[in-house]
C-alpha cells in the first residue's frame, strides 16, 4: 500500500500504524524519483506487508531536513515503528540513496525486513 503524505501529522501517523514502512523521500522535478515511483508501483503487490510512505520533500522540507536529506530520492525504512538500517550488499545505511531497479530494490525490502 502507498500513502502520500498530505498532513505533516500523518508522517507519524502512518509509521506508527504500519509494522514496515519505506518512507521514499522525492520531488514531482526529479527523473530518478520518477522511476522510484514506478519501481514501487510494480511491487508494492509483492511485499504487501510493506507500507510505502511518499513524502514530497518541497512539500515537507521539515522532514526532510529532520532525516538529512541532501540528495533525492533518499529512503527510510522503520519496523515495528522504529527506524532501522537499510541491508543492501551485506552493509548497513540510514539512508537508502538513489533509484534502484526493480529486483534490487525488492531484495533490499526482503534483507532489511527480513521478510
Amino acid at each position: 500500500m502507498t500513502f502520500h503524505l498530505e498532513k505533516i501529522e500523518d508522517f507519524i501517523k502512518i509509521i506508527n500504524e504500519n509494522d514496515n514502512v519505506v518512507v521514499d523521500f522525492y520531488a514531482t522535478w526529479c527523473g530518478p524519483c520518477r522511476m522510484m515511483a514506478r519501481v514501487i508501483e510494480e511491487i508494492e503487490e509483492e511485499v504487501p506487508e510493506v507500507c510505502f510512505l511518499k513524502v514530497d520533500t518541497d512539500s515537507f522540507p521539515e522532514i526532510a531536513q529532520k532525516f538529512n536529506i541532501m540528495s533525492i530520492p533518499s529512503m527510510a525504512m522503520f519496523k515495528n515503528h522504529k527506524r532501522v538500517y537499510i541491508n543492501e550488499n551485506g552493509s548497513q545505511e540510514d539512508l537508502l540513496i538513489g533509484a534502484r531497479d526493480e529486483d534490487t530494490f525488492k531484495d533490499i525490502i526482503k534483507k532489511t525486513f527480513s521478510i
